[in-house]
């Protein structure tokens, strides 16, 4: 495999169906929460119209596939959030456009094949180029915001954070306050949004 690896060149995106997965490989990326949801969960929620799953397939191997992303429809919701949080959301927006909900795309889940993973692809990076090219030439509907309930763990968050995407709250402390979680109870995810304005 090069190093000089594009996804849209060297892959072919198809919606991830029943169909797809069964003339693939299994998908796994080695993480047993998106291992599973790719394998039942991720249909479920295509015939519920909850979220639609995209499949890059390897076009030297059409049984390879080498990342999905499951994308929904969502909002930031400023009159829910803290006033500082709601500010670094605001900032790009004029003062007359500014509401209470702005329109966002959720990645609810992102994995990259361990076939594929830490081999100087970028893979994952690409395909979040692609989401944002794709909401800025096609953006039917109107959608200012990328966003993502990331694993709170320091590999996850640099992931995003070294492609654009900025923590809602300046520290875990914030979100924690925010979501009332008690002392014992872990933080599993922080809320990262991306202007695609910006």
């Amino acid at each position: 495999m090069e190093s000089s690896f594009i996804l849209e060149r060297d892959a072919i995106m198809r919606p991830y169906t029943k169909e797809v997965a069964s003339y693939c490989t299994p998908f796994r990326c080695n993480d047993i929460d998106l291992d599973e949801f790719f394998a039942v969960d991720a249909f479920y929620y295509d015939e519920e119209l909850l979220g639609r799953t995209y499949a890059w397939i390897n076009i030297e191997d059409p049984s390879l596939i080498m990342g999905l992303v499951t994308l929904a429809n969502d909002s930031i919701k400023a009159k829910d959030i803290i006033s500082s949080a709601r500010n670094r959301v605001q900032r790009g927006i004029t003062n007359a456009k500014r509401g209470m909900n702005y329109p966002a795309v959720l990645i609810g889940r992102l994995a990259v094949s361990s076939l594929f993973r830490d081999k100087g692809l970028n893979i994952g990076s690409q395909i979040l180029n692609f989401i944002k090219d794709w909401f800025l030439s096609d953006n039917k509907t109107g959608c200012r915001f990328i966003v993502v309930d990331a694993y709170n763990n320091d590999r996850t968050i640099h992931f995003y954070e070294r492609n654009g995407f900025k923590t809602l709250y300046k520290s875990e402390q914030e979100e924690r306050d925010f979501l009332k979680l008690k002392p014992e109870e872990p933080l599993e995810t922080r809320f990262m949004f991306f202007d695609l304005k910006k």
